[in-house]
């Protein structure tokens, strides 16, 4: 049986969802293709997998009704962020005091996005879900793209978005080159129990082997930890029983929370910067991880994919009000320009962060020093970092603003 649709999303995640939703108020008709269905039911320790979600995602959330999900179900709010290098006097502090902000962002894990976007999707009439199922084959045409899947069912649109992720099927279907480097690191993910209270402060410790992060949940001893280290190594944490691992793990953060304590699981993943030369093709969009991944570092790779499906969905219902065709190539410029001008701004910071903090060079840690005590100080610079990662600035879409877009 063929079905004919205008929008066919390649991917039914976070990304792919946030697109889905952000036609709720048209009458275009979206295919959702997942292989997989997000178990619903939560366990009573989090998800390793997290988000720190940014303001702007909050708002791009909120406005596709999906941010109460969201609170229902878990959400730690974080009210201060430290930074700091080890053996250095470099340290940065903001709070969300000083910016007048409620808090500085939520950290949510990302199970609980995808269905909290899910339960929006799946009362939009506009929407089929295809869970599970799985693109097996695309053909291009001239106005319109067939997909079949697995079951046996056929798919035509006008558009494919490949919201599939960093090892995207859609873009390799398309031979679409990368730009990728390899950062020589993996990030060990897990819960860990601390001796004392985080105090809903998110802290990130620059080591000569890489960063180490704390996100803390709503549970004031509880919290994730992305630590960034060279495979080898990552290995040897994933390996080691969890007395060494919390002993490690202490050691390394300075016991600034006290004694460290993993519960549950370990991950790891391996690091890397991956930008898709094109982020459209002739009837083909690419957006989220499908289109670029970053450095972990500021946690930024989830809101720069949501805020990508929400500019997606602006430039497209445009065409379509327009009656334009929504899967040329040369319409779609327009969002691929915006696009990938935020996405290498945040590779470059990433990167930048990144070359800044690597090594153990004496007048590089001077000068990290001085960097940092001198941004602290300046009025106005601090606001500057702050409004960036709370993704008040940059070119944002009509759904990360605060009132909700009319179509």
């Amino acid at each position: 049986m063929m079905q004919s649709v205008d929008i066919a999303i390649v991917g039914g995640g976070m990304v792919g969802l946030a697109l889905a939703a952000a036609f709720k108020h048209t009458d275009v008709r979206i295919a959702v293709i997942e292989g997989k269905v997000p178990d619903e039911t939560l366990n009573n320790t989090p998800d390793v997998r997290v988000s720190a979600l940014s303001r702007s995602t909050e708002m791009v959330l909120r406005n596709l009704n999906a941010w109460d999900g969201i609170i229902a179900r878990r959400a730690a709010p974080y009210q201060a962020m430290e930074v700091w290098e080890q053996d250095s006097f470099a340290r940065i502090e903001f709070s969300a005091e000083q910016m007048t902000q409620p808090n500085l962002g939520h950290i949510v894990e990302n199970r609980i996005i995808q269905l909290s976007l899910l339960d929006q999707v799946k009362k939009q009439a506009n929407v089929s879900l295809y869970m599970p199922s799985k693109v097996q084959s695309l053909a291009i045409g001239e106005s319109e793209s067939w997909l079949a899947l697995d079951d046996g069912q056929a798919i035509t649109a006008k558009l494919v978005v490949g919201a599939d992720g960093a090892n995207s099927w859609v873009r390799k279907q398309l031979d679409i080159p990368l730009t990728h480097w390899d950062y020589g690191h993996c990030a060990v993910v897990a819960n860990i129990r601390t001796s004392s209270a985080h105090d809903a402060v998110a802290r990130q410790t620059f080591t000569p082997d890489g960063p180490l992060a704390f996100l803390p949940f709503a549970d004031p001893h509880l919290s994730s930890i992305v630590w960034s280290t060279d495979p080898v190594r990552a290995e040897r944490l994933i390996e080691m029983s969890d007395a060494q691992f919390n002993k490690a793990l202490t050691a390394e953060f300075d016991a600034k929370l006290g004694l460290c304590e993993v519960v549950a699981e370990r991950q790891a993943f391996p690091l890397k910067m991956r930008y898709a030369r094109d982020f459209v093709a002739e009837r083909v969009a690419l957006v989220g991880d499908a289109a670029h991944t970053i450095h972990p570092l500021a946690g930024q790779g989830v809101n720069l994919g949501l805020l990508d499906a929400a500019s997606l969905a602006q430039e497209v219902i445009a065409l379509w009000n327009n009656g334009q065709d929504i899967g040329a190539k040369r319409n779609l410029r327009e969002y691929e320009r915006w696009r990938k001008a935020e996405a290498a701004k945040m590779i470059a910071a990433m990167q930048g962060f990144k070359d800044l903090f690597e090594g153990n060079n004496p007048a590089k840690k001077l000068i990290r020093g001085l960097g940092m005590h001198l941004v602290g100080q300046l009025p106005g610079a601090k606001d500057e970092i702050m409004k960036r990662a709370l993704g008040l600035k940059g070119e944002l879409p009509n759904l990360a603003k605060s009132v909700p877009s009319v179509h």
